[in-house]
């Protein structure tokens, strides 16, 4: 069965540690594919939000 798992966090650091701990958990054979997106949001006062996302594709 092919299956995602979806991330999302404010910093790219936190995005990296949490892809990496799922990670340690899949065998490497398993893995399929990961998409990863970068999005930017502009707020009042000009201040700049970002959203740092990915989907790990594997097999279960």
């Amino acid at each position: 069965m092919i299956k995602v798992k979806l991330f999302d966090q404010e910093h790219e650091k936190d995005l990296e540690l949490e892809m990496n701990k799922f990670l340690a958990k899949i065998e490497e054979k398993k893995l399929i594919d990961i998409k990863y997106n970068v999005a930017a949001i502009t707020e009042e006062e000009d201040e700049q939000i970002y959203c740092f996302s990915s989907m790990i594709i594997y097999k279960s």
